[in-house]
């Protein structure tokens, strides 16, 4: 019998490692339904903490978590962060395998990755790809953009969303949410660790909030140049008795700079609304006409 070629040994060798690596992580995946469908859970730590995406739980306070020993249990949803799309759950046991967490820091581009999930609760499924994009932004059907995602072509059935998105070592490196444009969204690892603790003890994660509503618009070329950027965040409306409102701002108005940070984006201003700035007086660069104006706005606390 003649022995196998080296392309066809290689193949062998990456199909084993790759179900080894499914093997290993499919207890760490569990079922989570909230009662009008199902998507997946990841276990986080041998206490009985799960993590999923916010969007499986919805706004409820209770869900089913379907084990890999076939048993479904209670579990309490101690809190939730829409923007991240990330929810932390709890349920009464210590018997459960929590998942090794990885790094996110250093993903590069085509580095492969497979995403997991158990939907149905019967057994652990996944899909294949590489890491097509790292810190990219998208806006979910609710209007929320949710920053520095992880993005891969490892295709996300329905129930896939909780289910973790792992390395070659089986480690998860972030947690997948969505599938759009062809492509698999998750939130890396970094983020959803600090994510967990603060609702761990919060229940819930605090933003600043401006009272506005606004995108990107790209500058004519003659202020573009004048203000050296070319573009920024054009104020569309303003709330009523809101920090924007108070601070003068106005329908109409272009920001270009928070807190003396470049503003070209709506994701820029995102990003910069953060628990730090809450309730602190911030220096707000914006363009009236053709006319550069500076501010000062005091954000609010913004929860769900």
């Amino acid at each position: 019998m003649s022995k196998p070629l080296e392309p066809l040994r290689i193949l062998q060798s990456l199909s084993e490692a790759t179900a080894q690596i499914v093997s290993k992580t499919s207890p760490s995946v569990v079922t989570v339904n909230n009662g009008m469908g199902s998507g997946s859970g990841t276990v986080w730590s041998p206490e009985g903490y799960i993590v999923t995406a916010s969007h499986v739980v919805g706004k409820r306070s209770t869900v089913k978590v379907g084990l890999g020993n076939g048993k479904s249990q209670e579990a309490q949803v101690i809190g939730r962060d829409p923007y991240t799309d990330i929810a932390l759950l709890k349920i009464e046991t210590k018997t459960l395998k929590p998942i090794e967490l990885g790094d996110s820091k250093d993903l590069k581009t085509g580095q492969f990755v497979l995403a997991l999930a158990n939907p149905f609760g019967r057994q652990v499924s996944a899909t294949q790809g590489i890491v097509t994009a790292v810190h990219g932004a998208i806006t979910t059907i609710g209007g929320i953009t949710i920053e520095d995602t992880i993005v891969t072509d490892a295709r996300l059935n329905p129930g896939y969303s909780g289910g973790p998105l792992i390395d070659v070592y089986g480690k998860m490196i972030g947690l997948n949410t969505a599938f759009v444009w062809n492509r698999g969204i998750a939130v890396p690892i970094n983020a959803i660790k600090h994510i967990v603790e603060t609702l761990k003890h919060d229940g819930k994660i605090k933003r600043a909030y401006l009272g506005i509503v606004s995108n990107t618009v790209r500058l004519p070329q003659e202020i573009a140049t004048q203000v050296n950027q070319q573009s920024g965040v054009m104020i569309y409306q303003v709330e009523a008795d809101s920090p924007a409102k108070k601070a003068g701002l106005a329908m109409g108005d272009v920001i270009l700079r928070f807190n003396q940070k470049s503003i070209h984006s709506i994701n820029d201003l995102h990003r910069y609304l953060t628990e730090e700035v809450i309730g602190k007086p911030t220096k707000l660069q914006t363009l009236r006409g053709e006319n550069p104006t500076e501010l000062t706005i005091t954000p609010n606390a913004k929860t769900e």
